[in-house]
């Protein structure tokens, strides 16, 4: 099942076993799209970094959601953790071999390219916690909507800050009530189960004309690798190589802007999305 909707929150009955984590539970937080829940935030054991199937993979969705329960606020949905279980993606918000310094002026770096502005709708795929709240903490902006896998990941930004809009679904199938988007980040390309065709072919319907999308790595393409052997069931890809991604670009009405790929440092890629008059 897609999630269409801002998460507002989730209720934790009793974690699968063979899930390692730790939970916090917090308040009810309201009624969003008619679904009701209570957050909880997903917190991975350093002791188990095993990547597991998620809910809602590129093939096959699902998320049960049934039973309620009698609440001060109302009737709350209950999510049956018997069928839920998550991919672990806490290694996007992992500490970095480099100073919080350092990887603080990569992720503003990031921003930058995005161009935003105070009018910007902006995308964010798969994105880290602490990307997020870079975002946040620096760009103001008519709409910020985070597109992510996880839906734990997704209500510990809800948690945070109540104007951000979550929804958990593939890139690929994002409502068009959000769009269109002026700035799409996607910071972690290699964990989305489709070929960059695909990716961008959805992109140039849902953005403006001019639009920026900003593929990103603060910590270059030889960690991308590294990852990817260590969780290929999380990391499905490499990122792209120039020659490549220009071709594929183009063929969707995108120009590359920019391309730094500093295999031990940093990657990035900006792609402009054409005017009808530039096509």
């Amino acid at each position: 099942m897609c999630s269409m909707f801002s998460i507002s929150s989730f209720l934790p009955l009793k974690p699968p076993s063979h899930v390692v984590t730790s939970y916090r539970q917090f308040r009810p937080l309201g009624n969003v799209d008619g679904y009701h829940y209570s957050h909880f935030c997903h917190q991975p054991s350093h002791e188990s970094r095993s990547p597991l199937v998620s809910l809602n993979s590129a093939r096959s969705r699902r998320c049960s959601v049934n039973g309620t329960i009698s609440s001060n606020e109302g009737t709350v949905s209950v999510v049956q953790f018997e069928d839920f279980v998550e991919k672990d993606w806490s290694f996007l918000d992992t500490d970095y071999s480099s100073s919080d310094e350092e990887h603080r002026l990569k992720m503003d770096r990031i921003i930058s390219a995005g161009g935003i502005s105070e009018t910007s709708r902006v995308l964010v795929s798969i994105g880290s916690e602490a990307f997020v709240d870079r975002v946040v903490d620096t760009s103001p902006v008519e709409q910020l909507l985070v597109v992510h896998d996880s839906l734990l990941t997704l209500a510990c930004i809800k948690e945070k800050y109540d104007k951000v809009q979550c929804w958990q679904g593939e890139l690929i199938n994002v409502p068009e009530k959000w769009t269109p988007f002026g700035v799409v980040f996607l910071y972690f390309l290699p964990g989305l189960p489709f070929d960059l065709d695909e990716v961008l072919g959805a992109l140039a319907k849902r953005c403006l004309p001019g639009a920026r999308v900003v593929m990103s790595h603060p910590q270059g393409r030889q960690a991308v690798e590294e990852l990817r052997l260590k969780y290929p069931d999380v990391v499905v890809s490499n990122l792209p190589e120039e020659t490549m991604l220009r071709s594929v670009a183009a063929e969707h009405s995108f120009e590359v802007v920019e391309f730094v790929d500093e295999p031990a440092r940093f990657y990035s890629a900006v792609l402009k999305l054409n005017t009808k008059q530039d096509k």
